[in-house]
């Protein structure tokens, strides 16, 4: 299957740089958020950061040029009707994912592929919100962040997931240049059943007074050579994201180690996310 025209719901941390990805390799892009004005940011990101290659020396600001013109920001499901592949990307939420695929199903081509960048959430659950003749071409895609950077795509089959379709999403991972695993379709998938209770593990040492961040995150550096301390980490992720992770996981397995720790339910409630809002488990300039 030829996959040319890409829509990309969502243009958020995930779904700017998934548009991205797929623009500068030559795919036609449409960028959606309900609100243009946020379509628009996320098309700007994506700007920046081409930009930035081009003044690191790598990139030509002609294949920038190209890509951009490749990127349409679009606050209309319109542009679905014309693609090959709509990817979801929005906020990770059941509800919230299951309504906009219904919406997406009734506009997209019966032909076209859905793949869901969820990161924990059952791919038969939310193809349960599309057509049943949908749902053998309906994905997981799980991308990692950042997205031009990291050369990993977890996918993941739902029971009604055909051949067809894992090969299309093989063969387009491998000319994004990512390699791909296979994950059955179970709480939290490989790469976050894996991560996140190592995560929580590291939160509760800090709620125990076991360590102060610094001390944790350099322990993981220094003693584990981790690329980055799993408070940080978690900061990076979103502290918002890693607990609706870590409940998709506790809900679905059971285990202590899974369960949410009380300092991270503290600081998504307090509006401490992490990088993003400038607080978490470290502070960060705005």
């Amino acid at each position: 299957m030829s996959i040319d025209h890409v829509f990309v719901a969502g243009a958020g941390l995930m779904g700017h740089g998934i548009a991205q990805v797929h623009a500068a390799v030559g795919k036609h892009v449409t960028l959606y958020e309900p609100d243009l004005a946020r379509a628009v940011a996320g098309r700007d990101r994506i700007a920046g950061s081409l930009d930035r290659a081009v003044a690191k020396g790598r990139l030509a600001a002609a294949d920038r040029d190209a890509t951009l013109a490749r990127l349409t920001p679009a606050d209309s499901l319109d542009g679905a009707a014309r693609a090959d592949l709509v990817i979801e990307a929005v906020f990770e939420d059941e509800a919230v994912k299951a309504a906009l695929w219904a919406a997406l199903d009734a506009v997209a081509p019966a032909g076209a592929i859905f793949a869901s960048n969820t990161s924990s959430i059952s791919i038969d659950r939310l193809a349960a919100a599309t057509s049943g003749a949908r749902r053998p071409r309906f994905v997981g895609m799980h991308f990692f962040s950042p997205v031009p950077v990291m050369p990993l795509v977890e996918l993941i089959r739902g029971a009604a997931t055909d051949d067809a379709t894992e090969t299309a999403i093989r063969a387009l991972s491998a000319e994004l240049g990512k390699q791909v695993i296979v994950s059955a379709d179970r709480p939290g998938f490989i790469v976050n059943r894996v991560l996140m209770p190592l995560l929580a593990e590291a939160m509760r040492a800090y709620e125990e007074g076991t360590g102060t961040a610094d001390d944790i995150d350099t322990g993981a550096k220094v003693g584990l050579n981790h690329p980055m301390g799993p408070l940080e980490l978690a900061d990076f992720i979103g502290l918002d994201v890693c607990l609706g992770i870590m409940r998709v996981l506790h809900e679905g397995l059971g285990g202590p180690q899974f369960e949410p720790p009380q300092v991270l339910v503290d600081l998504v409630a307090g509006g401490h996310l992490g990088q993003k809002t400038g607080r978490g488990f470290h502070t960060y300039p705005r």
